[in-house]
């Protein structure tokens, strides 16, 4: 049995300052506000997927990072795959609000399988975002 393609995720993760994780996900990458326990968590509209992000300071860590094709990527992290138009519009708007950049936008693996545009950030609480675009979407998979 496979799983269902498409369907949207739950993502829980924890924070040490719910204002910022509200500040950054809502204001810098546009995700949409849900439910939320003050104090407690908060849950973000993040592309169609459910973040929730969970008041646990005593769980915030730096992600540990591994080498990539001559980058250092955090290895636990998450994101999303936004069409090649969205990506290069939200890689623009966070460099004009100069957002820092773990890994500055670029596109990887130029003319091969998998062409794709990249970039990584950290939020507040220090849980790495990957931002990524296939040119051909197709080949998301590839090998």
């Amino acid at each position: 049995m496979s799983l269902p393609q498409r369907q949207a995720f739950h993502l829980a993760f924890p924070v040490d300052d719910l204002e910022a994780a509200r500040r950054f996900y809502c204001d810098h990458l546009g995700c949409g506000l849900g439910r939320e326990d003050p104090g407690k968590w908060i849950d973000f509209d993040f592309g169609g997927h459910q973040l929730s992000a969970h008041f646990k300071p005593e769980e915030c860590r730096r992600a540990l990072r591994n080498s990539v094709d001559g980058d250092q990527v955090p290895t636990r992290h998450f994101g999303l795959i936004l069409d090649w138009t969205h990506w290069h519009e939200l890689a623009e708007r966070l460099q004009r609000s100069q957002q820092d950049f773990l890994i500055a936008p670029k596109t990887r693996f130029v003319g091969q399988a998998g062409e794709q545009a990249t970039f990584f950030l950290l939020d507040p609480a220090g849980n790495a975002l990957e931002f990524k675009s296939f040119k051909n979407p197709s080949q998301l998979f590839a090998t």
